[in-house]
């Protein structure tokens, strides 16, 4: 276990230049990124083959619907690729922001901080949906920022505030959790970005690992690793024992409020671990995710468990909260295992609406991570309706 002492300004050692982590090649399950290309030209050239070929009307049917499913996934792979790997993800980054900043001026929803006996958590409405968070130990005057997209949203509520950054912390590399990592941390010389180093997050100084500590007057904050959306994707715990309070969990895009990320960079297995590791924490721990995806992720569990009673009484009351375009955040996890049904792959109510696994008698593991599977195709087709 590492730890990283208190890095406010008076007894901070020299901090080092920035340094960004090195990024992964462009490549997808071993192919390296030009034949990439080259199989979405071949995978083209067949399609137009296809179309225009003297086959039957099914045979062609038939190929072009397989055609089109093996090419939707690849062109998907390219497409995350050019976002994460190159200046073009930066770019459509820069996009969102501006659009955001236009059509929501003072954040795209009202939020509330939390007081824990001299600690503030402090929302940060960013984007069209995204949270970026301050951590505050309010008699030092120091700040942790968590996944700050807008770098402008930040810096105001930091001056705001009156209190001086000294730490990032970075859930995962996609530009809409890290974009402001550059201007922040030149702005203020002290402020270090951490991160994992598995995942090219930009900036990053200060590189971190399963259950290293970061210490920051009186917040201590657990990395916590958790692969799955990206392959180096961290959660930070912020213990509540030095302050008499909840314990708060900073969860990116790993888990949300009756919803889970997307699996970018691994397995059904490798999330399920990554939630398990999420569901060992306790039950009042509060839940701080990276979205606001409140209502549409409640609504979806009441499509595979229409008769969980927890599920509906917390839909109403977010309702209630977005019809005033109120957070939904926090949560505590103990509602989550209530009913968020990516939390409840163990649970036999779920299984049975589900339908049984492959091999319902094999590993239990292997089990729920099928199920999970099922649950986050359901749940993209239910986002596209």
């Amino acid at each position: 276990m590492g730890a990283w002492a208190d890095p406010s300004p008076s007894n901070a050692p020299p901090r080092p230049g920035p340094r960004r982590a090195p990024a992964p090649s462009m490549a997808w399950r071993g192919w390296p990124a030009q034949w990439l290309w080259v199989a979405g030209c071949g995978l083209l050239f067949l399609g137009l083959v296809l179309l225009l070929g003297p086959r039957s009307c099914r045979a062609r049917r038939t190929l072009r619907g397989l055609l089109m499913a093996r090419s939707r996934r690849l062109l998907f792979r390219i497409g995350y690729s050019l976002y994460t790997r190159t200046w073009l993800g930066y770019l459509f980054y820069r996009q969102q922001l501006r659009r955001a900043r236009n059509r929501y001026p003072k954040g795209h929803s009202r939020t509330q901080p939390r007081l824990f006996n001299g600690v503030k958590v402090l929302p940060i409405p960013v984007l069209s949906d995204n949270y970026s968070y301050l951590i505050i130990d309010i008699q030092a005057r120091l700040a942790v920022a968590v996944d700050p997209s807008d770098p402008q949203a930040v810096q105001a509520s930091i001056e705001k505030e009156g209190v001086a950054l000294v730490a990032i912390l970075c859930t995962h590399k996609h530009w809409d959790h890290s974009g402001g990592n550059r201007d922040l941390s030149r702005r203020h010389q002290d402020c270090r970005v951490y991160g994992s180093p598995e995942d090219g997050i930009p900036y990053l100084t200060h590189p971190l690992c399963h259950q290293d500590v970061v210490s920051v007057g009186r917040l201590q904050i657990r990395a916590l690793a958790t692969p799955g959306h990206t392959q180096g994707h961290l959660v930070y715990l912020l213990d509540g024992e030095p302050y008499k309070g909840p314990s708060c969990l900073f969860s990116g895009d790993l888990l949300f409020l009756s919803g889970c990320g997307r699996t970018f960079e691994g397995t059904a297995e490798t999330m399920l671990s990554s939630l398990d590791t999420v569901l060992g924490l306790g039950d009042d721990t509060l839940l701080w995710p990276g979205h606001e995806y409140a209502e549409e992720n409640l609504g979806f569990a009441g499509v595979v468990e229409p008769e969980n009673l927890a599920r509906e009484r917390k839909m109403q009351w977010v309702q209630r909260q977005r019809m005033e375009r109120k957070s939904t955040c926090p949560s505590t996890l103990g509602e989550e295992r209530s009913y968020n049904p990516f939390l409840r792959t163990h649970c036999l109510v779920l299984q049975e609406a589900l339908g049984p696994g492959p091999d319902p008698a094999g590993d239990d593991g292997y089990s729920r991570a099928q199920l999970l599977e099922k649950l986050r195709r359901l749940k993209d087709v239910h986002k596209s309706k």
